[in-house]
């Protein structure tokens, strides 16, 4: 797998000291506190922006869902999920975030923080404890959780992704790691789409992702990362314009906009092939351009969420568009 860019190997934190205040704006929120000592991160897309900086070696712990574990095996950082202890194989929550003794933890909103089920960095915060959100995540985290739109949230996933970075570089110390990670990912960024670019709009083939679901399909819109690999790739989401990270959509829409390519999520919660047989054998879109033609192209749950691998995953798709 080309990871270039990427590391898996402990961090040379710079000469700072392990207990100076640091201050970060996170979610348009600034804030200031010591440097973590025990940080904890939930599923896949905080954990690997924090191994893809090499800072397995100081994380307390993680919080990985078993239904979708099967990405650790796929993932170039599989030696740092094994090294590192996973403290609950549950969505997250706040008991097991106390009984780990976790300084800091590092998730999304509705994407591990959740109001219903009692764990948000206010109520983080309350014990002492105190978190960072994924930036992609902020679009709809207003002012103490509300579900309020916060104009300070990054418009594109990718670049909310390259913020994350940067931030922990800061939080952690390894400024001059993640500032590297950053350049090089935007150096193959660029060139993504300056090749999408030369791609006239009309000739752009349209994706449909596929997470799951038979009544209504869950699938990604335009605050997923994955909209910008496929954007990235040279193709148009045909629910590029939903205003949503992941959402369900009637199938009525995916069936008018006749994708010419399905892209399918891959995790363990449900076997890959049942969804593919699902969309081939009796889903609405079986007629459509893209499943008739055979063009369903499997991602893995790794590289369709938030994180530096999305570059690559962009790189991949673009060759299966084109047929290569």
């Amino acid at each position: 797998m080309a990871a270039t860019g990427l590391t898996a190997c402990g961090a040379d934190v710079e000469d700072t000291p392990q207990d100076r205040n640091i201050t970060v704006t996170n979610c348009g929120v600034t804030q200031t506190y010591p440097r973590p000592q025990h940080p904890v991160a939930y599923d896949v897309s905080a954990i690997e922006k924090m191994f893809s900086l090499g800072l397995a070696d100081q994380m307390r712990g993680i919080v990985m869902p078993k239904t979708v574990n099967s990405a650790i095996d796929k993932s170039p950082y599989h030696q740092d999920y094994h090294s590192v202890e996973t403290i609950s194989d549950q969505v997250l929550g706040q008991e097991a975030i106390v009984n780990a003794k976790a300084d800091w933890v590092f998730a999304g909103w509705q994407a591990g923080f959740s109001q219903e089920r009692g764990v948000t960095p206010q109520s983080l915060d309350k014990l002492g404890i105190h978190s960072y959100m994924q930036e992609e995540t902020c679009y709809n985290y207003g002012a103490g959780g509300t579900k309020e739109a916060n104009p300070a949230a990054p418009d594109q996933p990718i670049e909310a992704m390259y913020q994350d970075l940067h931030n922990l570089g800061e939080i952690f110390g390894v400024q001059d790691r993640a500032e590297k990670l950053v350049r090089d990912l935007r150096d193959r960024e660029r060139s993504l789409h300056d090749k999408a670019q030369a791609i006239p709009a009309a000739e752009r083939q349209k994706v449909f992702v596929y997470d799951s679901g038979t009544d209504e399909p869950y699938t990604a819109g335009r605050r997923a990362a994955l909209n910008s690999v496929i954007d990235l790739a040279g193709g148009r989401s045909v629910t590029g314009d939903v205003d949503a990270r992941f959402t369900t959509v009637g199938w009525e829409s995916i069936v008018t906009a006749e994708p010419d390519a399905v892209v399918v999520i891959d995790y363990n919660k449900q076997p890959v092939a049942d969804k593919i047989n699902y969309l081939r054998t009796q889903s609405p879109i079986k007629d459509t351009p893209a499943v008739k033609n055979n063009r369903i192209y499997v991602i893995d749950y790794g590289e369709a969420v938030s994180n530096p691998r999305n570059i690559e995953a962009a790189e991949k798709l673009a060759g299966f568009l084109a047929g290569k």
